[in-house]
């Protein structure tokens, strides 16, 4: 299938502007029903044959189409008189307000901090500094630059596009696009699950530190705790330490030995008994998320004002305070002085891509859930340009406020930069930085806004991927379960909190890692992939690129049809094909992972890939006809005799 080149002018060359008002053609809606020219006001039909002004389509909107046309469905496929001609003397009913309207945002504010909450998470924190000097400093900024770009963005704009026009969650979504991919939404759920059992309790841990900084003295501060060892070496406040490689510091054995308890545990196959402290920073988190979320975003989108904007004062309060640091340049200038020749190396253009990938999170069902409660006329060209920007420029202040500690650190240890920035993932935060605070004045308050900062920073991704399921299944079992939403929220929560049992026991850490390599790596790339494919060939470039005309008035540009058509799927097996080459060698602290952690974690990512093979053959055994015709039928939007494919938008009956 050919890329769609613009038409009359229609379109400018990168950016897409909005046009000047000018009539639809008819043949753009023909696949809707018959159309029938008709006055905004009365519905009266047309003498002369001109086309009615057209309108911003509201919700009081549900009879007309945002072209001024009335479609009419054809029940059954018979032609009617009068069938796409608008001179005919076709009657119109009265147009019906739906039975139950679709919920949405109080303000536009509530979505730009809900979507940002979402793309913004701990990753942003803690992945993209190390990622980013791992793979040479200020020259990584180029990749990732590239691979956002022509890759994410481009997948983040189609998610927001297809969520608001099509106006359903992750699963019912599919019937309106290509019906034979609907177990893309059914593995995008368990991903969510999988998600919601190991990152919750990440945030847990950050609720126990919280806890722990309400004192004069930080707990991680000296050595001469109960769970310390002999190894423990305190350099920030002695003189003329020597620190040698059997060296542990005060924060590393507290999080090690006090807040997780590893040293309880051999590994995965000796997890140990439950931390009851951790396993009650989870319960109060799951309690924090449900009476966020149990309403909708009515609820959830007020919520995102504190949780979504908090974490940007405490950035740069804690930017300012390591940049007056000793010693941060030196972190600062080992995390942007650029080493060209690692742009040679494949690793780089990976760790680019997966990052970016990672970091908008298209994929998760969350952007087609949040998109779905905005106004059918919303620029979401914008949103994903707006998102997208803040998300990136957060990641790089994050790895700012990182590296100016990190410089400190090594001016204290009179190591290199290199040496001290060894801990990746969750370590970075808990260990690292939380040791850097013990040294700064005033150190309890900036443990505590630093702990609240994560605790938000995850909140507001848990509000997201919750959201994501509840709606995909609410919109697909509506009659079961949306008018006991309360208590289908409920059920979903404590189901989260069971599956996260694993990752609270002494060998939590375990876990939490296998999870987060295995549960959201090659399985839900792959399932993006697809969606990418779905979209862009069976549901059509034309089509697509005709519904986000519809909603905003102006077609993509060029630009974005290469992106969606070729670029982003190219993009997206990239990442797949890195995936399945480079075997995972997993290891955490001084355990290495056996080899049938790796048969397991496989097994665990077809869990979640195996709905949409599956779903295909459902389909095609349960739809009547041959072989060619349920194949063709199973490619086909299917349109309910009562609405168009955007489900907000009820025909007139005849």
């Amino acid at each position: 299938m050919a890329v769609i080149l613009p038409r009359n002018n229609e379109i400018s060359p990168l950016n897409s502007e909005k046009e000047a008002s000018e009539p639809s053609k008819e043949e753009d809606y023909k696949e809707n029903g018959a159309l029938i020219k008709n006055s905004i006001s009365g519905h009266k039909l047309s003498e002369d044959g001109e086309k009615a002004p057209s309108g911003s389509l509201e919700k009081g909107d549900t009879g007309r189409m945002f072209n001024g046309y009335s479609a009419v469905q054809n029940p059954g496929g018979q032609d009617r008189p009068g069938d796409g001609d608008p001179a005919a003397p076709v009657a119109s009913a009265p147009l019906q307000a739906p039975a139950a309207s679709r919920e949405t945002w109080s303000k536009k504010a509530d979505f730009l901090f809900s979507v940002i909450g979402y793309a913004v998470d701990l990753g942003n924190v803690w992945r993209f500094p190390y990622i980013a000097y791992q793979n040479g400093g200020g020259a990584f900024l180029l990749p990732y630059v590239l691979m956002a770009v022509f890759g994410g963005i481009p997948l983040f704009y189609m998610e927001l596009a297809l969520g608001q026009y099509h106006k359903n969650g992750a699963i019912s979504i599919w019937r309106k696009i290509c019906p034979i991919f609907k177990g893309i939404g059914y593995s995008i759920c368990i991903v969510a699950l999988y998600v919601s059992f190991y990152y919750n309790t990440i945030i847990a841990w950050a609720v126990y530190y919280l806890y722990s900084s309400f004192t004069s003295e930080l707990p991680w501060t000296n050595c001469n705790n109960k769970w310390n060892t002999q190894n423990c070496t305190n350099y920030f406040l002695k003189d003329n330490v020597t620190w040698n490689k059997y060296s542990t510091s005060p924060a590393e054995e507290f999080y090690i030995r006090q807040v997780l308890q590893v040293n309880k545990s051999s590994g995965l196959d000796d997890l140990g008994g439950i931390c009851w402290q951790l396993a009650l920073c989870l319960f109060l988190i799951f309690v924090v998320v449900y009476f966020s979320i149990w309403k909708g975003v009515k609820t959830s989108g007020k919520v995102v004002w504190v949780t979504a904007t908090f974490p940007y004062v405490v950035l740069f309060i804690l930017l300012i305070r390591g940049a007056t640091l000793p010693g941060a340049w030196r972190g600062l200038l080992f995390y942007l002085k650029p080493d060209w020749n690692k742009l040679l190396t494949t690793e780089v253009w990976v760790d680019a891509a997966a990052q970016i990938f990672f970091s908008l999170g298209p994929g998760f069902g969350v952007l087609l859930a949040f998109a779905s409660y905005n106004k059918f006329n919303n620029n979401c060209y914008k949103d994903a340009l707006v998102i997208s920007a803040v998300n990136c420029l957060t990641s790089f202040m994050s790895g700012c406020v990182m590296f100016t500690v990190l410089g400190y650190m090594a001016e204290k240890r009179n190591e290199e930069v290199a040496d001290v920035a060894k801990d990746t993932g969750p370590s970075l935060l808990f260990i690292t930085y939380a040791e850097a605070i013990t040294n700064m004045p005033a150190s309890t308050f900036f443990a505590i806004i630093f702990f609240l900062m994560l605790i938000t920073l995850g909140l507001d991704s848990t509000f997201a991927g919750l959201e994501g399921v509840i709606t995909a299944l609410l919109d697909e079992y509506s009659e079961l379960l949306r008018k006991h939403r309360e208590w289908f929220v409920l059920g979903l929560l404590i189901v989260c909190y069971l599956g996260a049992l694993s990752t609270l026991t002494y060998g939590g850490a375990f876990v939490v890692k296998f999870f987060e390599e295995y549960a959201t790596g090659a399985a839900i790339i792959a399932v993006v992939f697809l969606e990418s494919i779905a979209v862009s060939w069976f549901y059509g470039m034309k089509r697509f690129c005709r519904d986000v005309k519809e909603m905003l008035g102006f077609s993509p540009g060029w630009y974005w049809q290469i992106c969606w058509f070729a670029i982003s799927p190219l993009f997206l097996l990239f990442i797949i094909g890195s995936f399945l080459s480079t075997p995972l060698e997993l290891k955490l602290f001084n355990y290495s992972y056996p080899y049938w952690t790796t048969v397991v974690g496989y097994c665990i990512g077809t869990s979640t890939f195996i709905c949409v093979p599956s779903y295909m053959v459902y389909k095609i055994i349960i739809t009547p006809g041959t072989f060619k015709q349920r194949l063709l039928r199973s490619i086909t939007p299917e349109v309910d005799e009562n609405e168009t494919p955007n489900s907000g938008i009820h025909l007139n009956s005849v």
